[in-house]
């Protein structure tokens, strides 16, 4: 089996759960720069977790969701996975 490239890896996984950060944080009116600080991750890095372009890891996940007020859980649900 080849191996996945994550910058050529477009799994709609990624953008299901870029999408429920995005919704998440719209609903608590937060700027995604706001986000970024709030959880320690740089602003274009959260940029491209919203977009589906980087495969995002288990701690940047808990960071995020501990900045949006939710478990990792629920923005795993949200996402559908």
């Amino acid at each position: 089996m080849p191996r996945i490239s994550v910058s050529h890896d477009h799994d709609q996984s990624l953008a299901s759960l870029g999408k429920a950060v995005r919704v998440r944080r719209k609903e608590q009116k937060l700027s995604q720069e706001a986000l970024a600080d709030a959880s320690g991750i740089d602003r274009s890095h959260m940029g491209k977790i919203e977009r589906g372009e980087r495969n995002v890891t288990f701690l940047n996940i808990a960071r995020i969701a501990t900045a949006l007020g939710c478990k990792p859980s629920d923005l795993l649900i949200a996402a559908g996975l």
